[in-house]
């Protein structure tokens, strides 16, 4: 008799618990704020004018490969995805990880934007042909060595916060941006091509300071100081009041008299 009571009452509780349960409020989803702690920096987005912007001075296309790095909520590697471009976040908050993917479905750009949970300093960035960040100045400071020994032409941009000595190659704000962060800086990764070289013009002689370059260029019988650019492999100099043009192929180097 006690054992039919008993099972009465399991069978009439069951019932009862399965209706508690369904009217249990669901946990609510993750909402990050504006300035809450992380690991290396507190989060504040990238204003979506700014991100655009950034995007156009990288000129992303389809071949390219995008890291963000700092990727928050994922909004410039959703941006970067709506362009056709392949972009990976790299953010060490994994509910931020969430959150982005999760942005990432509802935009419909899954198979494009992906977001790992990682430390940037840990991260491999060597396959990227596009950086983008928000960090701060020391910040990028410590990354910059290993961003210098990416592939020369890689470039990067930075939402407002410099490289140091290494001047950016090109500033631009954005228009209709409001907030305290509309600046985009890019850098192009120069080939590194200090050294002295035989060429047809002479004895070249070139120093180079991030993307900046001195030296001397020794032709008939003549010493000619020398200044110009590195961008990507290509560079360029004028020595004498004469401009000259050239790349570095693998590890030789190739100089002509520029046309024009």
């Amino acid at each position: 008799m006690h054992r039919i009571a008993f099972a009465l009452l399991i069978a009439c509780s069951a019932p009862l618990a399965l209706a508690q349960a369904q009217k249990a409020p669901a946990a609510p989803a993750y909402e990050p704020s504006v300035g809450q702690e992380g690991k290396d920096v507190v989060w504040v987005p990238t204003p979506q004018a700014l991100v655009d912007r950034m995007l156009d001075m990288a000129k992303v296309t389809p071949k390219d490969f995008l890291m963000d790095l700092g990727s928050g909520d994922g909004r410039t590697v959703i941006t970067a995805a709506k362009r056709g471009v392949r972009a990976l976040g790299v953010e060490y908050n994994p509910d931020m990880v969430e959150l982005s993917r999760r942005n990432a479905e509802k935009e419909g750009v899954s198979n494009f934007a992906t977001f790992v949970k990682a430390d940037l300093f840990e991260t491999d960035f060597s396959k990227a042909t596009v950086i983008t960040m928000f960090l701060l100045p020391d910040i990028n400071l410590q990354l910059r060595p290993k961003i210098l020994d990416l592939k020369p032409g890689t470039r990067i941009v930075s939402n407002s916060f410099t490289m140091g000595e290494w001047i950016a190659d090109e500033t631009q704000n954005a228009e209709k941006c409001e907030s305290s962060w509309c600046t985009a800086l890019l850098w192009i990764v120069p080939a590194k091509v200090a050294g002295t070289y035989k060429t047809p013009q002479g004895d070249l002689t070139l120093k180079q300071e991030f993307q900046m370059l001195s030296g001397t260029l020794r032709t008939g019988g003549k010493t000619l100081a020398l200044e110009g650019r590195v961008q990507g492999e290509q560079f360029s100099f004028t020595a004498g009041g004469r401009k000259y043009q050239g790349r570095l192929n693998g590890k030789q180097l190739e100089v002509q008299p520029a046309k024009g």
